[in-house]
């Protein structure tokens, strides 16, 4: 195939997106009366999260900013933190709701995993990570390498940000792409062929033990990227997928690599109340270790929304929403920490 650059327009370096300003959607008093409004409206309507969409939550003056915000996801830098929600002022439950109101103005929601939580938690689930259904949002303490989720947006709420560290850390993976393709084509073309990923038992009933997915995406122009290395190299625990080759090794370990130097990532903060939305096709997530004081109440508890946006018309086929069987049921996770 004819390897090419793609999407310069959507490249930033650390030192390019180091004013926070740029980056943080401030929501003005007048915005947040307008989710207040939003909230009590839907909450009228069911406690059912299921049973709310975006018309459930009227924002007409919000919407359109998310609207623009929508667009320099995909279109643009790829990340963003919204901020000014008054987290003493709500419970959990109504947390959620302003959460899920918002999301449902960015796209449709995307079964997590194989419980078919539209709504899911990220904090420690007291899994080990040594066990080899783990997930990445199940684990508590450890730092979480840069990784792809499997959805168009990716969003993150903090319900509470525990005693200490935790920093939430995003890379640009259209920059390590075009930086491959420039320097290193024989590792970019690598990254184009398939890579066998864990299911990490959440596969089929009957089904194999791993799937294969590119780690690079070629379509209509676009870049799409799926990369999570923890569950790449946790698929040659299975005799049966198919043994990664040299050179796929080095091309992966070149994007941990340059994901992890400081000069193409950012970390960023995330109090009680803020959000955070990326395009996971353009950006790798990741975060810092941190420390909970569950005697204090101190708990890390984010909440997470994986999105189908509408800016996106065309996609490769595995990366379509409802592909999977995880779809067969749509709930909830319910996990309380405070």
């Amino acid at each position: 195939m004819e390897l090419r650059v793609l999407e310069t327009k959507c490249e930033w370096t650390a030192a390019e997106v180091a004013d926070e300003e740029s980056w943080t959607e401030l929501l003005s008093d007048a915005e947040l009366a307008e989710l207040d409004a939003a909230l009590r409206d839907a909450m009228g309507r069911s406690v059912d999260l299921l049973e709310l969409s975006k018309q459930d939550y009227p924002l007409p003056t919000l919407s359109r900013r998310l609207a623009r915000i929508e667009d320099e996801l995909i279109n643009g830098r790829g990340f963003v933190r919204l901020r000014g929600i008054d987290r003493s002022s709500y419970s959990q439950e109504e947390m959620e709701h302003l959460y899920w109101g918002i999301g449902m103005h960015l796209g449709l929601p995307w079964a997590q995993n194989h419980h078919g939580h539209l709504l899911g938690d990220v904090t420690d689930q007291a899994k080990s990570l040594d066990d080899p259904t783990a997930r990445g949002n199940e684990l508590g303490g450890i730092a979480l390498p840069f990784h792809c989720d499997g959805s168009d947006l990716v969003g993150l709420m903090c319900l509470d940000n525990g005693r200490a560290g935790g920093l939430s850390a995003v890379a640009n993976s259209v920059l390590i792409h075009n930086t491959l393709v420039r320097e290193r084509p024989d590792l970019a073309a690598a990254l184009y062929d398939a890579f066998p990923y864990d299911f990490r038992g959440e596969q089929p009933e009957g089904g194999a033990p791993y799937y294969l997915v590119p780690v690079f995406t070629e379509w209509e122009g676009r870049l799409f990227v799926r990369c999570i290395p923890p569950y790449i190299w946790a698929s040659q625990r299975h005799a049966e997928a198919p043994r990664l080759t040299e050179v796929q090794r080095e091309a992966l370990q070149a994007v941990v690599a340059m994901a992890d130097d400081p000069a193409n990532h950012v970390l960023m903060d995330l109090r009680p109340g803020d959000i955070q939305f990326i395009n996971n096709y353009h950006v790798l997530h990741g975060r810092t270790a941190y420390d909970d004081d569950r005697d204090a109440g101190r708990v890390r508890h984010l909440k997470r929304l994986w999105l189908e946006t509408t800016v996106l018309t065309s996609r490769p086929p595995y990366f379509a929403n409802h592909r999977t069987h995880w779809n067969a049921e749509r709930t909830v996770s319910r996990i309380t920490t405070g």
